[in-house]
């Protein structure tokens, strides 16, 4: 026994269970209390509170009877002059099942946030708090909180055993108290201080505190978005998705930023209003840097607390959801950032990352990787993936950096990376979990996606698992966007030398499900706005970004742009500032939005727009060899039989009479001019309806003479 409370004092009790508590040793009955700073504490029974005897200088009470105590018994403790009544932690049993750890150990646990964190239980009749935590390589783990002065002697945790879980339930502990573990390592005796990894809440950065059972209140209001989503043909649907970070698309005048409920009654009108389909949030997991943009994560399982609660968060995507509008969640299950109070080095080892630098750190970014192998830290991503999408109904997710997580030597030099089993640089641990994490979103929430954020020619990224590929249902189309921005970067004069970096594409573009982006990555590092991309003078930046819009909005694939291109931002992104939308009042930069508001739904009312996206049959050159008059024409087919014809003319000269070839012999509707007076452009362009002649021409049966806008594209269709 005075080993035990060497141990305990010295805060390296292993099994606190087995000495504080009730226990039966011999014919007696043993109610055993550690409270170092009480003067007394008695035990409350019906026939009056019996005194512990203080059996230790330093704190130790115990109380002895032939008779066990009523269950569950409290303490009346003394702190001088005060006295608290509480209940005896110690005296319940385990709350966490065989089962759920199984699953755990094994890297199948997808809902490991509801056994792992804090949680308010009620258990014996007892409300409280169950803590729990993963820590294998721990020789004693303690709840330390506000509520018993960060002291790691007071509330050491139980083992269970070989799961590497320590579990504690702590009664009567009020919602959000701040709280964290303290560990000391079995080997090295280090003692560490770490915020919950499983954690559903924190203090607001810098402090790096969880809070304590973050309580879940908002009533949902969104079951037949739900319903609906679950019936949508998204592979043949429109697509079109605006960007978000939400610390900077608007900005209070001090500087504060906007709540996600002031972010409901503004951004929600906007994105309805501009009709794009999606919002995507930039990551919004708690994150301690704001110039990270969210992209180093601490806590996998907590809306950061910068713009409000968890229920607040609710409440947006509530709302965007009864505006018929989808959110998609920026997800970050790559890597993880050095800092010591969260996930690095969690147990005084390399528990969630790799030992060997090799595998484990990423010199680019400065952070750890995953390790992928590891059962449990599997458990803990998927149970991160399912955490957004079933406690936030977000519609899918956004998986950033999936290239880095595919290859062994991914941005790294020979000698500085371990081949797999096989001796090859497939990183085959992680193929498994995204193939496993994929198949968990497809099978429990019907409709929801998930996008990689991938840019090597890793095949079938968007394709069923079963079939072999990584079961994806969208990839990013970086080959497109390269090409595409690289292309509007030369001067017109010499685009007739690089006409092929637009219609290279067109030879992969079905092997995977694309997405085209031009996201906050091309806006940012000295890259430049993408009205800063643009060569020539103002007049031809504006145009030029008006047909790059109408370019990417009429090509296959379904859309993504990064809040401030549709108003055509002058400077590129700072996160630190809201978008210039002062430039409004200007009537260039009011064009280009009054441009892809049009343009956004066109894309969605036109079937033929968005109907075949993934199906060469939705795409066909009309011509794609005009390299010397830097001119472009094809249409796009709707399964029902419906057509739009696009032409973009890709240099300032004016084309009045050029003939283009018609699939069909009927009128056809000019429906956009990228040109128009309407986007301050110099409204050169086709008034009244064009008629098919029955001359052919570019291999098609018919075709007509239209008059084509300088650095603009014009849309057309058949009139019924």
């Amino acid at each position: 026994m005075d080993k035990q409370f060497e141990s305990l004092l010295q805060t390296r009790l292993y099994d606190p269970f087995g000495l504080l508590g009730l226990h039966q040793e011999g014919a007696d009955w043993v109610v055993r209390t550690y409270e170092p700073h009480a003067t007394q504490v008695a035990l409350i029974r019906k026939g009056g509170n019996e005194t512990l005897e203080r059996v230790h200088p330093t704190g130790i009470f115990e109380w002895r009877s032939k008779t066990a105590p009523s269950l569950p018994y409290r303490f009346c403790v003394s702190y001088g002059s005060v006295i608290n009544e509480i209940f005896d932690p110690y005296q319940f049993r385990s709350t966490i099942s065989e089962q759920d750890l199984y699953l755990f150990s094994e890297g199948k646990l997808r809902q490991g946030y509801r056994m792992l964190g804090s949680h308010s239980i009620e258990t014996d009749g007892v409300k409280g708090v169950r803590f729990a935590v993963w820590a294998p390589n721990a020789e004693r783990v303690s709840v330390v909180g506000e509520f018993n002065q960060w002291d790691g002697r007071l509330h050491p945790m139980r083992s269970l055993g070989s799961s590497g879980v320590w579990e504690l339930f702590l009664p009567e502990i009020k919602e959000d108290a701040l709280y964290r573990y303290e560990i000391r390592n079995r080997d090295s005796g280090q003692v560490l201080v770490k915020t919950d990894p499983y954690a559903q809440g924190y203090e607001l950065r810098p402090g790096t505190a969880a809070l304590a059972s973050t309580a879940n209140r908002h009533e949902w209001n969104d079951a037949e978005w739900l319903r609906q989503r679950g019936q949508w043909d998204w592979l043949h649907g429109a697509i079109n998705i605006y960007e978000v970070h939400l610390g900077s698309w608007k900005r209070h005048p001090d500087g504060r930023f906007y709540t996600y409920n002031e972010l409901a009654a503004d951004l929600v009108p906007y994105v309805k209003g501009m009709g794009y389909t999606h919002v995507e949030l930039m990551p919004i997991s708690e994150h301690p840097l704001d110039e990270s943009w969210g992209y180093q994560a601490t806590g996998y399982f907590a809306a950061t607390s910068r713009f409000g609660s968890a229920d607040e968060l609710r409440n947006l995507v509530d709302t965007f959801h009864q505006a018929g509008i989808g959110v998609i969640l920026d997800w970050v299950p790559a890597h993880f950032p050095q800092d010591s109070w969260a996930l690095a080095r969690f147990d005084g080892t390399a528990l969630y990352e790799h030992e060997d630098p090799r595998l484990g750190f990423h010199e680019d970014w400065g952070t750890y990787i995953f390790n992928f192998g590891r059962n449990e830290v599997r458990s803990f991503l998927m149970s991160s993936a399912h955490f957004w999408l079933s406690e936030f109904h977000f519609d899918g997710l956004r998986v950033d950096a999936v290239a880095s997580m595919l290859y062994l030597d991914y941005s790294r030099k020979a000698g500085e990376w371990i081949p797999n089993k096989y001796g090859g640089r497939e990183n085959l641990e992680a193929v498994e979990f995204l193939r496993d994490m994929n198949i968990m979103v497809h099978d429990e929430f019907p409709g929801a996606m998930t996008m990689a954020e991938e840019s090597t020619a890793w095949p079938g990224v968007s394709r069923p698992v079963y079939l072999g590929g990584l079961g994806f249902s969208i990839k990013w189309n970086m080959g497109w966007m390269n090409d595409t921005l690289g292309y509007f970067r030369h001067d017109p004069i010499h685009r007739r030398y690089h006409h092929n970096e637009l219609t290279f594409g067109q030879l992969y573009a079905y092997t995977e499900n694309f997405v085209l982006p031009f996201s906050h990555d091309e806006v940012v590092h000295g890259k430049g706005s993408l009205l800063s991309k643009m060569p020539g003078d103002a007049w031809q930046k504006f145009a030029n970004l008006r047909l790059l819009l109408t370019y990417q909005m009429t090509s296959p694939g379904k859309k993504l742009n990064f809040m401030g291109n549709e108003i055509a931002q002058g400077r590129e992104w700072q996160s630190r500032w809201e978008l210039e939308w002062w430039q409004l009042g200007q009537e260039w930069h009011h064009g280009v939005q009054n441009l892809l508001h049009d343009l956004n739904r066109l894309y969605s009312s036109l079937t033929a727009l968005h109907d075949q996206d993934f199906q060469h049959e939705g795409f066909s050159w009309i011509d794609c060899n005009d390299a010397e008059k830097s001119v472009l024409s094809y249409q796009r087919r709707a399964r029902d039989g419906s057509t739009a014809i696009i032409a973009l003319n890709l240099t300032p000269v004016p084309r009045s009479h050029y003939r283009i070839g018609l699939p069909a012999q009927a009128r056809y509707r000019e429906v956009l001019n990228s040109d128009s007076q309407y986007y301050a452009g110099s409204n050169v362009g086709n008034s009244g309806l064009i008629n098919a002649e029955a001359i052919p021409w570019m291999g098609l049966p018919y075709s007509a003479e239209i008059a084509l806008p300088p650095l603009a594209g014009v849309i057309m269709v058949p009139e019924e």
